[in-house]
């Protein structure tokens, strides 16, 4: 009983797993709400095409599917992206000033 409760922890306890599972929920939640709004809205007369279809749920669900694929992928691959950004390690890497400030000082000479 007991190995079984640590190999369900096991999952949360994992930092990369935790972050791609957090950043998965986030997209789903945007996808919920953009198809809602768009639901709402109802551009173009989407709401009326499709609920005026034999089968409104599968378009519902072919709609939000499509939308939990772009924005849930979106949203993991841009955490794991950012994941080792210079705000993590502390500070700003390299030698100080960007090339831009130093040749506009050049021409301001």
């Amino acid at each position: 009983m007991q190995a079984n409760k640590r190999g369900r922890m096991g999952f949360w306890r994992t930092p990369l797993l935790r972050l791609l599972a957090i950043n998965l929920g986030i997209g789903v939640t945007l996808a919920v709400l953009l198809v809602g709004g768009l639901l709402l809205l109802n551009p173009g007369g989407l709401r009326h095409l499709i609920f005026t279809d034999r089968s409104p749920l599968v378009a519902i669900f072919l709609l939000l599917f499509g939308f939990i694929v772009t924005f849930g992928s979106a949203a993991m691959g841009s955490a794991i992206m950012a994941a080792g950004s210079p705000r993590d390690r502390g500070g700003p890497r390299g030698r100080g000033k960007p090339v831009v400030q130093e040749s506009m000082a050049r021409i301001a000479r």
